[in-house]
């Protein structure tokens, strides 16, 4: 797999809203939220995006319509258009593929590109406009010497000018040389790949900063987060990230369909068909690649979520097996109570 000079992570600026004023432009200025069928008014459905003027409200994505209704009254509520976000998203990337890079397309609005330009600030700046000129779509670039280092720059590109690290306008630039001068005094949550529930686990340790991260005893975070993960941590606190980018489309190991219910589902033949109806669809989706394992995941009122798996006998493409064990998952449940949420996950063969 290649090496480069430098990485470089690209992120779209809000890109779902963006898609739909760029539809709807008479829209622009106002705050946009974008989720479900675009109704707040039904029952459990969640925003997709908001725009800055509807986050400065406090939606945020994943909060219910309802709440988003609640606290921005004056927003213009849009149903999700996966195909149109496909659409804009294959359009973008067909236009960076253009220039003289490896690209690596991490979603819709996300991707890295690996560069050998000897000025890669610039490179940065001509990718932008050219995104912008063919597409009217705007993105921010973060210039790195690994992924990881790329992915948080992109962070500094967002922030206003003039903040730290190297930044101009819509790019910046973080490479291991600024590492400890940049990251060394953040809170440890503020490393990509860092959650909130990993960074409490640090500071039970009374590892709190990225400096402390790096200088941490490597054999103490293995006893904590495992022989894997806790030296992994400690290389994070380092500024180590991988610095291979490729173009070879990605294969996915396994897909899932989900559904959330406005009304709970009660009985049990009710939740029989629905799983078989969602292990119908998640087959179908896999093209005839073989299923080893198929899981379920089971949200019960009010909000007590759970997951059971299990090994086929022998790889499938019959979705009438991958239905009849979805079905046969529910009977690890002691009880079944009132469901608001199923869905179905398959496994695939390498």
């Amino acid at each position: 797999m290649p090496l480069f000079t430098w990485i470089l992570h690209l992120d779209l600026d809000q890109f779902i809203a963006a898609v739909e004023l760029q539809r709807r432009p008479e829209l622009r200025g106002r705050p946009i939220v974008v989720g479900g069928d675009g109704d707040p008014t039904r029952k459990r459905q969640v925003v997709a995006t908001a725009s800055f003027e509807a986050r400065a409200f406090g939606v945020r994505s994943g909060m219910p319509l309802s709440t988003a209704a609640r606290r921005c009254p004056d927003a213009v509520f849009l149903p999700h258009d996966r195909d149109s976000y496909d659409a804009a998203s294959e359009q973008v990337w067909a236009v960076v593929r253009e220039l003289p890079a490896t690209v690596e397309v991490w979603g819709w609005d996300e991707g890295y590109l690996g560069v050998d330009d000897p000025e890669p600030v610039a490179f940065a700046q001509r990718a932008r406009s050219l995104v912008q000129q063919r597409t009217g779509l705007t993105c921010c670039i973060g210039v790195g010497d690994n992924k990881l280092t790329a992915k948080l720059a992109t962070g500094f590109a967002k922030a206003p000018a003039g903040t730290d690290p190297a930044h101009a306008p819509g790019v910046a630039v973080l490479t291991r040389e600024q590492w400890f001068e940049v990251m060394g005094d953040r809170p440890t949550h503020d490393v990509w790949g860092i959650g909130p529930r990993t960074a409490a686990k640090l500071a039970e340790l009374d590892i709190k900063t990225v400096t402390q991260l790096a200088q941490a005893d490597e054999a103490v975070l293995a006893q904590r987060f495992g022989p894997t993960t806790g030296p992994w941590l400690r290389a994070l606190g380092h500024g180590h990230g991988e610095r291979e980018v490729t173009d070879e489309p990605w294969v996915p190991r396994g897909r899932s369909h989900e559904e959330t219910y406005t009304e709970d589902l009660v009985a049990r033949a009710d939740i029989e068909a629905r799983l078989r109806h969602l292990a119908h669809q998640v087959t179908t989706d896999v093209e005839g690649r073989s299923i080893t394992h198929v899981s379920i995941k089971v949200r019960f009122a009010p909000f007590l979520t759970s997951t059971r798996v299990t090994k086929l006998r022998a790889p499938t493409t019959d979705p009438a097996v991958v239905a009849d064990a979805a079905v046969r998952l529910l009977d690890r449940y002691s009880e079944l109570r009132p469901v608001r949420l199923l869905g179905v996950r398959v496994e695939l063969a390498p």
